[in-house]
């Protein structure tokens, strides 16, 4: 994880030591690797002379608890094992993650996967649910990010739960950030019962609860950050200078998730404002890079001024790749993402990265508040065959039969890659 702003962790002799035998794993990497279904787990826990924990799991000890692995207590209590660790293992897990980059790795054909069963989850809107929209394969769920150098904890939702008990947690963004916020509600659906959860739909704000933990998972539509307002002629102001509203939404919020970067190069149609406002200048047009700079410099200066750091941890997840161009992983004759199967498999595939991730990590480094970078946008574009494809709620079935038009490449089914975002959050959160 990468902390921007004046406060940072600090960094002992060993752990520049982990960090540089780290570093020299620096290409991300695509595997396939097989899972069987006895497996081990072993841990040394820093000792090499005998202590070590052995872990044999067989999958018949387990009964299936909404896409997830369970050890059954009795009729009405299901144990979760999704990690398959004990506790001391996995708190060296989460210290192995905190020396490494987590972003580094690769994808890994595993088999135990997806966590949660998307027929379960009445929670995923109609533009992810790929299953329920007739999408016949499904091996892009069942892909698992594996870091280079260090070793992260399976996605466990009690213990998630726990950690949030009392408290809110809040993905604020666009639709990308919607996908995320539905990963995250699914992932903990599945362990809590039925009448012990609650769900409440608005605009801007949308609220789940785990009603025994006391828990909040929330998301917040703010495609931009900054204000954007409708005057009395009806046109849109997008506003550089202006958190007004929406502030009051943030803060006392204990984990804020933002992201804003798709909304800034809209054009024609699909773009949502008419005028730009900095000050007491108005503009008609504006370089959009120039424009985003500026709107998320008055962003990461109102979290430095009204978020407080004792009490909030402040994360930025980076920008969401689309896969709209087949040329990219050289299938000339391909129709966008449509009909793709498996990740991108070229080796040392690197494509450009949008001018929005340097431009926010820029942002982040002058910030005063110490807001975690969560580094997606790479390790997301090897992943051509997670999107929605044609596989969305919003077309009829001729328009299915049209990908190059209709193929949706921007959004994420679900279960699949926006799951990876939440395990690397989670990562962090241990």
């Amino acid at each position: 994880m990468e902390f921007h702003g004046r406060k940072r962790p600090v960094v002992k002799f060993c752990e520049i030591l982990s960090l540089f035998f780290c570093f020299l794993g620096d290409n991300n990497s695509f595997v396939i690797s097989k899972e069987t279904e006895d497996f081990e787990v072993h841990s040394s826990n820093g000792n090499t002379e005998g202590n070590g924990v052995s872990l044999n799991v067989s999958r018949s000890n387990y009964v299936d608890y909404g896409g997830i692995h369970g050890r059954k207590i009795d009729g009405d209590k299901v144990m979760l094992n999704q990690s398959r660790l004990l506790e001391n293992e996995r708190w060296d897990d989460t210290k192995a993650a905190r020396q490494c980059n987590i972003f580094k790795g690769s994808w890994v054909h595993d088999t135990s996967y997806p966590l949660y069963s998307a027929l379960k989850c009445p929670y995923i809107g109609g533009q992810a649910n790929c299953r329920l929209n007739g999408r016949p394969d499904s091996d892009y769920e069942k892909w698992r990010w594996k870091p280079h150098s260090c070793t992260i904890s399976r996605f466990n939702a009690f213990h998630l739960l726990e950690r949030l008990r009392g408290k809110r947690l809040m993905f604020v963004g666009d639709s990308t950030s919607r996908n995320q916020w539905e990963s995250m509600v699914c992932l903990l659906n599945a362990v809590i019962p039925n009448k012990k959860k609650y769900m409440a739909y608005g605009s801007p704000l949308t609220t789940f609860k785990a009603l025994d933990y006391k828990a909040s998972i929330e998301f917040f539509w703010a495609p931009f950050l900054v204000d954007l307002q409708i005057n009395h002629q009806g046109k849109g102001i997008l506003n550089l200078d202006a958190i007004v509203n929406k502030g009051v939404y943030w803060r006392g919020v204990d984990i804020l998730i933002f992201e804003s970067a798709h909304w800034w190069t809209h054009t024609g149609s699909e773009k949502s404002w008419d005028i730009i406002m900095e000050g007491r200048r108005m503009y008609r047009d504006m370089d959009p890079m120039l424009a985003y700079r500026k709107g998320m410099t008055t962003w990461a200066n109102w979290i430095s001024t009204n978020i407080d750091s004792r009490r909030s941890r402040v994360f930025f997840r980076g920008m969401s790749p689309k896969h709209y161009s087949p040329n990219d992983w050289n299938e000339a004759n391909g129709h966008k993402c449509y009909n793709e199967r498996e990740p991108v498999k070229i080796r040392g595939y690197r494509p450009p990265l949008p001018s929005q991730v340097s431009i926010i990590k820029q942002v982040l480094k002058r910030t005063r508040f110490p807001v975690a970078y969560l580094d997606i946008t790479r390790l997301s574009q090897f992943r051509k065959d997670g999107h929605s494809s044609v596989y969305t709620g919003n077309l009829n079935g001729e328009q299915r039969k049209d990908p190059d038009r209709f193929a949706d490449c921007s959004h994420w089914c679900l279960p699949g890659v926006p799951d990876t975002w939440n395990e690397l959050l989670y990562a962090h959160l241990l």
